[in-house]
């Protein structure tokens, strides 16, 4: 992709979310002075300007092949952005705080396509390896819809211990509201999984079944539900 000042400027202003962005100290390329500028890192391009309302900014720097790394500088919480090569130039740049130059070192260390496609690589190799048999089998459920407890499905493989049914309690409102006719009654609530889960990483079939599993335990405590509601 050609690029020129027109553009680079556009990408450094645009209102896309950026990175990171912030005051840093920057030394110069000829002269031991340290000039203060606003700086902004969107993707592996470091841009800076005069201030935050400037719209074209000062130089940016491209992010690959280079370390970042502390130094030992006039400024105090300074650091270096380094590139390989006799002739490559040395970044000098310095934070106002211990807290900014962490989160600069960090962003900046991120930044360049290099480390995103050793991130991807190490995905990739994680996935293969779920792929290969190492994900273990989801939970078998019950085929049985579970007993309701308070109004929530009780998910346990145990049967449950048989319990006297309690006796109704006496209507507060006499003997006229006993003749009423009660409302329809809530919908259930929707199945609550278990605390355990089992050990180890799940696959994406796993996450798939799981979730038809539940899909089809709540459609169908959905339609008992509605046929209760239907009921004269």
């Amino acid at each position: 992709m050609k690029l020129n000042e027109r553009s680079l400027a556009f990408y450094a202003t645009c209102d896309a979310p950026v990175d990171n962005a912030g005051f840093l100290y920057k030394k110069g390329g000829r002269h031991a002075a340290y000039h203060r500028r606003w700086f902004v890192l969107r993707g592996n391009m470091l841009f800076y300007f005069e201030d935050p309302a400037s719209r074209e900014p000062v130089g940016v720097i491209i992010l690959e092949g280079c370390t970042v790394e502390l130094v030992e500088a006039a400024e105090e919480f300074a650091f270096a952005v380094r590139f390989a090569g006799a002739r490559a130039r040395t970044y000098v740049l310095a934070a106002e705080s211990q807290a900014a130059m962490e989160g600069w070192v960090k962003a900046l260390s991120r930044a360049s396509f290099d480390y995103l496609r050793l991130v991807v690589r190490e995905l990739e190799q994680q996935l293969a390896a779920m792929r290969a048999g190492d994900c273990p089998p989801p939970p078998r459920r019950p085929r049985a819809l579970p007993p309701k407890e308070n109004g929530c499905a009780v998910w346990s493989a145990e049967p449950l211990a048989a319990s006297p049914a309690p006796s109704p309690a006496p209507s507060p409102a006499g003997p006229s509201a006993a003749g009423s006719r009660p409302g329809p009654a809530p919908p259930p609530l929707p199945p609550r999984r278990r605390a355990s889960a089992p050990n180890g990483p799940l696959c994406a079939g796993s996450f798939a079944r799981l979730h038809e599993l539940y899909g089809q335990e709540v459609r169908a405590l959905r339609s008992q539900w509605l046929r209760s509601r239907a009921q004269p």
